[in-house]
């Protein structure tokens, strides 16, 4: 029976301004009605972002994360595109979206929806995953029936006014990297290639300090090693996204984390790296399905 039919089956920084206190929040809560049009955000953890979403009708237009997007549908119907077909998620569902693939969001019915989303950068899954792959966990289906998954889930994103702390943080990571490995396609795990890991995370690094202005690849080299076309080769390999995109979705991490701090969106463009607000709305669009000024709105009424 087909797992994604619900008719066959069942960054760094984020703005406290986002962080409207909602009465006792709970995952449990599945029988209360749909709020109005909202999203929460948690305090960042260890560079993974939570949300909590309520919406009805549709939510988000077509976009793309740098980051595995792994979610839990708390109640009503979740229905979005992914690789070509409609799916749909009903609650206790995992959803499980890769990084860099395209796809959208909607309520499925007129009650709404109601779910909890997050956002984990694959390069951190990278020592969870020990040896047991060579590139990144493709899971085929994005909606999955399972129960130690979901429970691993709920855990982290139970508290969405407080961060994950050290020690749950490492379970967090060995639970999802152990249910990723466990739903993924084997075939595409003996097609991994291998890549130099360490080059990598200096890539990584340096793109995350000097997100605000260009990087070129003269400098990507120096720092890694790796001549540019070997280095664009393994970082999408690795972290399924390549060094230009990870730099832009650093500054929409920040730029994130500005919204509602009262600076104008130009302020926040120009700070974070963006030539006007005009280039900063198209990428922000481009990666969240909303405008910058959509996102506010809907932050400030959760």
């Amino acid at each position: 029976m087909n797992a994604n039919s619900i008719l066959g089956n069942r960054t760094l920084a984020t703005s406290n301004a986002c962080l409207a206190a909602e009465g006792g929040s709970d995952l449990e809560r599945s029988c209360m009605p749909v709020a109005s049009d909202g999203i929460k955000v948690a305090p960042a953890s260890g560079g993974i972002e939570r949300i909590e979403a309520h919406f009805r009708g549709n939510a988000f237009e077509p976009h793309r994360h740098d980051t595995y997007a792994l979610g839990l549908t708390l109640q009503g119907i979740q229905s979005f595109r992914y690789r070509g077909l409609v799916r749909y998620s009903q609650p206790g569902n995992v959803i499980v979206l890769h990084p860099d693939e395209v796809h959208d969001g909607a309520a499925g019915t007129e009650e709404g929806l109601r779910y909890r989303m997050m956002y984990l950068p694959p390069e951190m899954l990278i020592d969870a995953l020990g040896d047991k792959r060579s590139g990144l966990p493709f899971v085929p289906s994005p909606v999955i029936a399972d129960r130690a998954f979901a429970a691993s889930l709920a855990d982290a994103m139970r508290d969405l006014d407080g961060v994950i702390d050290g020690l749950q943080l490492n379970d967090v990571l060995t639970g999802i990297a152990d249910a990723l490995v466990r739903h993924a396609d084997a075939d595409a795990t003996k097609r991994g290639r291998t890549y130099d890991q360490a080059a990598i995370r200096r890539a990584c690094d340096f793109l995350q300090v000097h997100f605000d202005r260009q990087v070129n690849s003269d400098e990507l080299e120096a720092v890694t090693g790796l001549d540019r076309f070997t280095l664009s080769r393994q970082f999408r390999t690795s972290l399924g996204t390549s060094p230009h995109r990870y730099l832009v979705m650093r500054r929409l991490e920040r730029a994130r984390g500005l919204i509602g701090s009262g600076r104008s969106l130009v302020e926040i463009a120009l700070e974070t790296g963006f030539s006007d607000q005009a280039h900063f709305n198209r990428h922000f669009k481009k990666a969240h399905g909303m405008t910058p000024g959509r996102w506010e709105s809907l932050c400030r009424r959760a």
